[in-house]
């Protein structure tokens, strides 16, 4: 391969996987994709990476696995790029690449974009994240979609797709309707009102509609003492009274009644007055222009269905319409028996506004694992009328990113002590106050970057630390696994934690700002990668671009935290044993502040991409 490919492909690994699917071609003198198995060295002393492709391909057919990795070597176009290749063991070939290849790849990715580029060439996705109801708090469940969310709609803007972000309010229905109707006949003040009196009043509506019809037949059946009969009479007759009050109000909303439509953004102001404040508190990219709630779809949903029944695939079931599949029993019910419409239609409804209107080539649902079998449902119907292609023909790719739980310490779902639903803004400045604590303590070494900081700057620092710790292990989990919310591991600056990362960033900084202050000049130094720990940190380095891409290509956020706390572990050995500021030869010393600039640019960048601010100071 022509050396100055280096220029055009920053991943060794990728180059590398080229240069030997062309010669394992050669080698065997037939065309295909033969994969050459490329991976990196377990023992630093056999080399960087390792062909292990000929020892299958040999045995497929019948050859010797040393001599075709010989003929592979023979045939492959790297010339000085690598040292000399060698066979070892039964097959395996090893590379090593070139200080002088290396110091030149590294040159290619050290300007703004480390080697990125936002070539999204006009690609457009749609996140449907965070999903709020109107009039109730944010609980610990909406941390995931949120930040999950965040993260997916971020890697993509990065790679220059244009990003539509879908806060999908449930805004409308006969709950909101109940909360409104309450609060009119109690005389509410909407303009005063606070959100946790709005949540409390949501709540009370809903019981008042409960009747318990089952339990007034049980109590007749078994001659319960009139006391629990009258009761429970009194308690259906409320819910009847209520719900009918409140379809009565909803049939006023929907032809558009002044007062009521007022009193509605009202609930719905007050509500988003809240989820901005924590989002922003979270450092997450959702603001008004971002809601499209089920308000949004409300009017085009008989057409929905309209459409469904004039294709076919809407048929009547004992007067409702559902569309049914040929490889499963359970239908989809888009419209029930007495006319209404359900979450599947308002979902059909948003997946052809978002492929077709949006022009989206993919949407991202960012939505717990419970809807599983729902999701399915839904994508296969609109796969069925074609609302999953754009305008331009392009078969959109819907998928359900579903997520797990977040448990307590006795590994059930998180619950405060008197076993309600934590509200997310406590659990956030739970933490916050946490990262606070334990910055403000550091502080107090005399040694400490921070020691005669002001305790607000102290605290903002605290803040992006607890929101890191919060982010990070939620981030790195995995997205379909459960985990334990556990701050005192999650706020620790050692470890596998955000802090961590933040930390490493914010070392990397001081030596960099002690740099400055000596006026070190190092822009321009070349790359001389000459000690194991500085190759280790240069190829951790390289692998940013292909991290990126695949993290944003498979929709999970671990891979890119996983490499942030490779890189961060791997800087702390290269400082461990590389003196930078002190090395013996100004050529050394430059070489190593660039690796330190780069370190310190791709650990934010990285930061960035997941939501986590990268202070200078811990």
């Amino acid at each position: 391969m022509p050396q100055d490919t280096t220029k055009k492909t920053q991943d060794p690994a990728s180059l590398l996987d080229s240069a030997f699917r062309a010669a394992i071609a050669k080698a065997l003198d037939e065309p295909g994709e033969h994969d050459p198995v490329i991976r990196a060295a377990q023992n630093p002393e056999f080399g960087d990476y390792q062909c292990n492709a000929a020892m299958a391909i040999a045995k497929k057919r019948g050859m010797k696995p040393r001599e075709l990795a010989e003929a592979i070597i023979a045939e492959v176009e790297l010339e000085g790029m690598v040292d000399p290749l060698e066979v070892a063991g039964p097959g395996f070939i090893n590379i090593r690449l070139r200080a002088e290849t290396l110091g030149e790849m590294l040159q290619s990715i050290a300007g703004e974009d480390l080697g990125i580029p936002a070539a999204g060439d006009g690609h457009s996705i749609a996140v449907d994240l965070c999903g709020v109801n109107v009039a109730k708090q944010m609980h610990v469940g909406h941390l995931r979609s949120t930040i999950i969310g965040d993260a997916i709609a971020r890697l993509h803007e990065r790679l220059g797709w244009k990003v539509h972000r879908e806060n999908h309010l449930g805004d409308w229905g006969l709950p909101i309707a109940m909360t409104l109707s309450a609060l009119r006949d109690a005389g509410t003040d909407l303009g005063t009102l606070e959100l946790g009196d709005l949540n409390t009043a949501y709540r009370d509506a809903q019981l008042s509609g409960r009747s318990d019809r089952r339990g007034l037949e049980g109590a007749l059946e078994n001659g319960c003492g009139p006391h629990r009969v009258i009761e429970l009479e009194e308690q259906n007759a409320g819910a009847e009274v209520n719900i009918a009050n409140a379809k009565e109000t909803l049939i006023k909303l929907q032809s558009g009644d002044p007062g009521l439509v007022e009193d509605w953004n009202a609930i719905i102001d007050c509500t988003m007055r809240e989820v901005f404040d924590t989002l922003g508190l979270m450092n997450v990219r959702i603001g008004p222009e971002h809601n499209r709630g089920e308000s949004f779809y409300k009017d085009i949903l008989p057409e929905v269905v309209e459409a469904f029944i004039e294709s076919g695939l809407g048929v009547e079931d004992n007067g409702a319409i559902v569309v049914r599949f040929e490889d499963r029993e359970r239908p989809l019910l888009i419209r029930k028996s007495d006319g209404g419409f359900l979450y599947a239609t308002t979902d059909l409804a948003a997946i052809r506004h978002r492929v077709q209107t949006l022009d989206s080539e993919r949407l991202v649902y960012v939505v717990d694992a419970r809807q599983r079998d729902h999701f399915r449902d839904v994508f296969d119907a609109a796969h069925l009328i074609g609302w999953d292609r754009t305008n331009n023909d392009v078969q959109s790719d819907l998928h359900h990113l579903p997520f797990g739980s977040v448990l307590g310490n006795d590994k059930k779902p998180l619950k405060t002590r008197s076993g309600e639903n934590f509200t997310l803004r406590a659990l956030l400045e739970e933490a916050i106050e946490r990262g606070s604590s334990e910055v403000i303590e550091r502080s107090k070494d005399e040694k400490s970057p921070t020691h005669g900081n002001s305790e607000s700057e102290l605290r903002l620092i605290g803040r992006a630390v607890g929101i890191a710790a919060v982010k990070y292990a939620d981030l790195s989990s995995g997205v379909v696994k459960d985990y334990v919310f556990d701050l005192d591991r999650m706020i620790a600056f050692e470890g596998d934690t955000g802090p961590y990362i933040q930390y490493a960033h914010a070392r990397i900084c001081s030596i960099l700002s002690r740099a400055a202050a000596g006026e070190i000049k190092f822009e321009d130094a070349p790359f001389l990668i000459e000690t194991p720990e500085e190759k280790k940190l240069a190829l951790a380095l390289l692998k940013y671009r292909r991290t990126v891409l695949e993290t944003a290509d498979q929709l999970e956020p671990h891979r890119l935290c996983g490499y942030l706390h490779e890189l961060a572990n791997l800087y702390s050995a290269f400082y461990q044993a590389c003196p930078v500021l002190k090395a013996d030869a100004e050529a050394v010393r430059g070489s190593r502040l660039r690796l330190c600039d780069l370190a310190r640019r791709t650990l934010a960048s990285g930061l960035e991409l997941l939501g986590i601010e990268s202070p200078e100071r811990m």
